[in-house]
C-alpha cells in the first residue's frame, strides 16, 4: 500500500537533500542512559544489547545503519521519543559496532537476520514483553525487512509491527549511486571505518585471506563487498552478496503491518530501492514515500526537541497496531 499524502513539511533549509541528511548527525544531539547486556551467539561471538527502560510491558528493537550503533543521533532521538510514549527500547549493536571488534573473522552485512532472531530469542528468554516492535534504519531496515519476508506466517506473533527507514531496498543500486561524485563525502566516510575495522581483523587473523595492502587500497562499498563481506560471509563475490541480502525480493511475503518511511531525495538510493510495486501487492506493508528527506534525515527545522516528525510518526505507526 502506497501513502501518498505524507505529513513531512519541512522548512525551507530541509528542501536540500545533503543538509538534510547531515544535519541531525551535527547538531542534533540526545543524552540517553543505557545499561548494556552483551549476549553470546551461537557461533562464539557476541552481541550488546543496549536497553533503555521505563518499564513497559512493550518493547521497540531497534537497529541503527551502516557502521551506526546504539550512540548515532538518530537511534537516541528515537529512543527517547520511544521511552516518553512508554515504550521500552533495546538498541541492537551489529558485530563490531559496540566500540569492541567481534571475536570472529565474520561481522555483520545487510542481509544478515540470524542476530535479530538471537535477539528476540533472548527476549523470549530472559523478559516478559506482551509486544515487541521493530524498528530499523538504512541497512538495519534492511534486515528487518528481510527478516520478515523470510519469516513470514512463521514470525513471532508477539511481533506486532514494524517501521524502516531510508531502506536501500537494492543494494547493488545503492552501492552505485554512492559512488557518483556528489556522494563522495559518504562514501569516504563510510570505507575509511570499514577499513580502519577491516586491518585490525586482518592483524587478529593472520592466516585468513585478508592482505594490508588491498584493504588499504580499497576506495568504494564494491570493493570492499568483494574483498572482505562477500567471502567472510560466504557469497561468491560483491554481486552475490548483493542479490542475495537485498529486502526488495522479500517484500511482498511480509505478513505483520510494516511501514517504510524514504524520501525520494535520498542521495543513498537509486531508483530500483523504491519499492513501488512490491508496496502495491502487499496489503500489510506501507510505502510512504516523501518529496524531501534525504538519507535518515526528515528534520522540519532547526529545534532538536520541537517537531521531530520521524519520531513521531513511527510511534503513531506503532501505536496503531497495538
Amino acid at each position: 500500500m502506497i501513502i501518498e499524502n505524507s505529513t513531512y513539511k519541512p522548512f525551507y533549509f530541509f528542501k536540500n537533500k545533503h543538509f538534510n541528511t547531515v544535519y541531525r548527525n551535527l547538531f542534533h544531539h540526545t543524552n540517553v542512559t543505557y545499561k548494556r547486556k552483551r549476549i553470546e551467539t551461537d557461533d562464539g561471538d557476541f552481541l550488546d544489547l543496549d536497553f533503555s527502560i521505563t518499564n513497559s510491558k512493550k518493547i521497540v528493537i531497534v537497529i541503527h545503519g551502516l557502521e551506526g550503533s546504539s550512540s548515532s543521533t538518530y537511534v537516541k532521538s528515537l529512543t527517547t521519543t520511544l521511552n516518553s510514549n512508554n515504550f521500552d527500547v533495546v538498541a541492537i549493536n551489529l558485530r563490531g559496532c559496540s566500540g569492541e571488534t567481534n571475536h570472529l573473522l565474520s561481522s555483520y552485512h545487510s542481509g544478515k537476520t540470524d542476530d535479530l532472531a538471537a535477539v528476540l530469542s533472548y527476549l523470549e528468554d530472559h523478559n516478559n514483553y506482551d509486544y515487541y516492535y521493530l524498528t530499523g534504519f538504512s541497512l538495519g531496515g534492511n534486515q528487518i525487512l528481510k527478516y520478515l519476508g523470510e519469516n513470514g506466517y512463521k514470525t513471532n506473533t508477539k511481533i506486532r509491527s514494524a517501521v524502516t527507514i531510508s531502506v536501500p531496498c537494492d543494494l547493488k543500486g545503492s552501492s552505485e549511486v554512492l559512488e557518483k561524485f556528489g556522494n563522495q563525502i559518504y562514501m569516504r566516510r563510510f570505507i575509511r571505518s570499514l577499513k580502519r575495522k577491516t586491518l585490525i581483523k586482518s592483524q587478529r587473523f593472520p592466516n585468513s585471506f585478508l592482505n594490508k595492502d588491498e584493504i588499504e587500497k580499497v576506495k568504494n562499498l564494491y570493493e570492499f563487498d568483494n574483498l572482505y563481506t562477500a567471502p567472510a560471509h560466504g557469497f561468491i563475490d560483491a554481486y552475490d552478496y548483493w542479490k542475495k541480502s537485498s529486502s526488495k525480493q522479500f517484500i511482498t511475503n511480509i505478513k505483520i503491518p510494516t511501514l517504510l518511511i524514504t524520501a525520494v531525495d535520498d542521495p543513498f538510493l537509486s531508483k530500483s530501492c523504491y519499492p513501488i510495486k512490491e508496496a502495491s501487492k502487499n496489503s500489510n506493508f506501507y510505502l510512504e514515500l516523501t518529496k524531501y528527506g534525504g538519507h535518515v534525515g526528515f528534520n522540519s527545522n532547526f529545534s532538536n526537541s520541537n517537531d521531530l516528525w520521524l519520531e513521531n510518526r513511527i510511534v503513531q505507526f506503532i501505536n496503531n497496531t497495538i
